[in-house]
């Protein structure tokens, strides 16, 4: 009885030692994207005087980004408080972080007829999911997601697919 039971405590300490042991290096390489995204937390206002005067370059796939803005929402002056460059992850969630305060969770549901990319998204502040949508994310077509409003303004989540 004492054998049965050492080799199965045997078997279990094997196992468990395999299952934590860590993926080889070229596991991540092969890890399957179904795109690369730039995303960016946008301060948008009326009061010139209350951007923060960050110098973030706009992308340079959306030249006319302030443009586009201002016919989605009713603000005049847009600034960037942060950006930043992520790849989607099929079957793994990645996360899309401009600032400490705001970002957001994606997850892909696959590829969208069409083209584009099919997401599970979410906006978190913090501790706390603020947004949930499911959104298609097309090359060329901006998503703008209204924030909480921040000084005498508010902030925005842009979401832009730079490749499949």
């Amino acid at each position: 009885m004492k054998a049965i039971l050492s080799a199965l405590a045997l078997f279990f300490c094997t196992t468990l030692a395999f299952a934590q042991a860590p993926a080889p290096p070229d596991a991540a390489s092969k890890l399957a994207i179904d795109g690369h995204v730039w995303g960016a937390l946008i301060f948008a206002t009326n009061d010139a005087s209350q951007l923060t005067g960050a110098k973030e370059p706009i992308h340079a796939e959306l030249p006319k980004l302030n443009e586009r803005l201002a016919k989605v929402f009713p603000f005049k002056h847009f600034g960037i408080l942060g950006q930043h460059r992520q790849d989607i992850l099929r079957e793994y969630e990645s996360w899309v972080v401009p600032s400490r305060e705001l970002f957001m969770k994606i997850d892909s549901k696959g590829p969208a007829d069409n083209g584009g990319v099919n997401l599970h998204l979410q906006v978190w502040r913090e501790q706390q999911v603020l947004v949930k949508s499911d959104a298609v994310l097309r090359k060329g077509s901006p998503l703008f997601i209204g924030g909480p409003p921040w000084k005498e303004g508010r902030l925005i989540f842009v979401l832009f697919l730079e490749r499949k």
